[in-house]
């Protein structure tokens, strides 16, 4: 065989959210010789955003931005899009690059078990229609699983008890009738903030359980806009000016990294905008001083809560501030006082400890479930030590919230892509980070978030929810800090075995360009250099356009508008 030829590989990724169906797409279109089976528990694609279905349920990322960067969406209905124009727009990529056959659902993976012998990984699968399991195997296995899938009700005495209607805004039971109904709304984080303005035109009355302050208000110039259809028009028809808006609101997400550093002019001007907001739109309510935090803007996910703050104030809507002590038959329990409700929405969020959902077996018998049992700590976001093979999206200290995620993703895909070209072209048996390496960037880590908001006393689940832990799920830098950063796969880094002699993969002496006769076998003699440039500095700036965008000449970004 000539030199890089490209073996058969199988790959299995669990999960056909964004993520897993990105992977699906880029190694479509880079690769051949490949399977790849994707197993998703759902009987839809689109991961969270085919699960989430409560009032009001929308994402905080502005809606034109919440797509792949090659992928626009022309017809978005406003700033902030509902989880059905999300999940709508990653079905529609999913049939537009006929993606939808790599997809086997209502399977769900149960383990993963390392073969020193194969190489790969034996993966039971549990068809959760017939809850019968199958064998499958896999030289590569990839976890799209997500954070914010593995919802959990709130750890209150007397929960079991309450013979109203229960509901998780995560488990949403669309043939609820809230009308007339007096409800109660245990949470204040996003999805809380999101159903309360949703649900309080239908509801007789709402109790809302706010246990703890939060920052909410939209970034200037990112307030909640309903696009007309001359707007969608002129996205559609006046070239380049869907491209442009794009670029402008992304380098405005992209140069808000200030705010979460401490000290810095961009967290004070925040701030003080910020609590004008609250402080403007809780006149009245009594309520700035338990509402507005002492902690600094960006401690947790900072929300712009569309008419969150307004609702508070309505005539029908009864604030309680403290945690629910216990939930009796009838309602809840709080400061010793029981509020009766027909009603009781959980807004109580998901298991964020960056655990695998299913046991991943390395080869010393480790189980990664039991690695990350205390504190998760991966290579970068996408890898674990002693974990071989195996390549994770969003995993422990990955950039969820210092930017733009979606771009944060794809820069994962990448990665992952010339990992497996590396693997496809040469004769690796297996790769994995050094235990040194995820050592150092932990250590590296802890220090750089010390510098951070992230590190002030809030309750996060940034933090696994501990005020006083390590910063398990942010990475220590912007996202486009972490792009470059996963540019270059860093090989110094992993730890790599063989299938034979390490140089086998040279081949029969033959070159793959002799090997196809319609190649120029003089490919390289030019008339002048246009090859590429060697020096990271210099493809940078290549590849980012410096010099063609004017700098901004304030430190607090304002949002463009159309």
């Amino acid at each position: 065989m000539p030199i890089h030829t490209e073996r058969h590989i199988r790959v299995i990724c669990v999960g056909a959210g964004a993520s897993g169906l990105l992977f699906a797409y880029k190694l479509q279109r880079s690769f051949s010789n490949f399977d790849l089976v994707i197993y998703e528990k759902n009987e839809q694609v689109g991961g969270t955003w085919w699960e989430n279905k409560y009032p009001g349920c929308a994402c905080d990322v502005p809606s034109h931005n919440y797509t792949w960067s090659f992928e626009p969406k022309l017809d978005w209905s406003g700033t902030y899009a509902s989880s059905k124009e999300i999940f709508n727009y990653f079905d529609s990529f999913t049939d537009k690059y006929a993606l939808r056959h790599y997809c086997r659902m209502r399977q769900q993976v149960v383990s993963a078990v390392w073969s020193t012998e194969d190489h790969g990984y034996h993966v039971k699968v549990r068809d959760l229609n017939t809850n019968k399991e199958i064998d499958d195997f896999c030289d590569i296995l990839i976890n799209a699983g997500g954070i914010l899938n593995s919802w959990r009700w709130p750890a209150i005495p007397g929960l079991d008890s309450y013979k109203g209607t229960l509901v998780h805004t995560a488990n949403w039971d669309e043939s609820i009738v809230l009308d007339g109904k007096r409800v109660g709304l245990i949470g204040n984080g996003s999805s809380g903030i999101q159903v309360l303005p949703a649900i309080l035109p239908q509801v007789k009355e709402v109790t809302t359980f706010i246990r703890e302050p939060t920052w909410v208000s939209p970034i200037p110039g990112l307030e909640q806009h309903v696009f007309t259809a001359e707007e969608k028009e002129a996205f559609a028809t006046r070239a380049g000016l869907l491209t442009q808006y794009r670029k402008d609101i992304e380098r405005g997400m992209s140069g808000t990294f200030g705010v979460f550093l401490k000290n810095t002019q961009n967290q004070q001007g925040t701030r003080e905008y910020m609590t004008k907001q609250m402080r403007d739109k809780l006149s009245g309510t009594n309520l700035e001083g338990v509402l507005i935090p002492e902690w600094s803007v960006g401690c947790r996910r900072i929300t712009p809560g569309v008419g969150y703050l307004e609702s508070l104030g309505a005539e029908n809507v009864k604030v309680v501030y403290g945690n629910v002590d216990s939930v009796t038959p009838r309602g809840c329990v709080s400061g010793g006082r029981e509020y009766p409700v027909d009603v009781l929405i959980c807004a109580t969020g998901f298991d964020t400890t960056f655990r695998p959902r299913f046991p991943i077996i390395g080869p010393k018998g480790n189980n990664l479930q039991d690695d990350w049992k205390n504190e998760p700590q991966s290579y970068f976001g996408i890898a674990a030590a002693g974990i071989p093979n195996y390549l994770m999206f969003l995993g422990p200290n990955s950039p969820v919230g210092n930017g733009p995620v979606l771009s944060a993703v794809e820069a994962q895909a990448d990665y992952m892509m010339k990992l497996i070209d590396r693997y496809q072209t040469t004769n690796i048996a297996s790769f994995s980070p050094q235990p040194d390496a995820v050592a150092d960037f932990i250590a590296y880590k802890n220090r750089f978030m010390d510098g951070t908001v992230w590190s002030d006393g809030c309750q996060s689940w940034y933090k696994a929810g501990r005020p006083d832990g390590p910063v398990t799920a942010l990475w220590p830098g912007s996202t486009l800090h972490y792009i470059e950063a996963m540019n270059e796969v860093r090989l110094e880094d992993w730890e790599t075995t063989y299938s034979g002699n390490r140089f086998d993969w040279l081949g029969n002496g033959y070159s793959q360009t002799e090997c196809d006769e319609t190649a120029d076998w003089a490919y390289y003699i030019r008339g002048e250099d246009d090859g590429e440039y060697h020096s990271r500095g210099k493809k940078r700036r290549i590849a980012t356009k410096s010099g063609t965008v004017k700098a901004d000449a304030g430190s607090f970004q304002v949002f463009p508008k159309i």
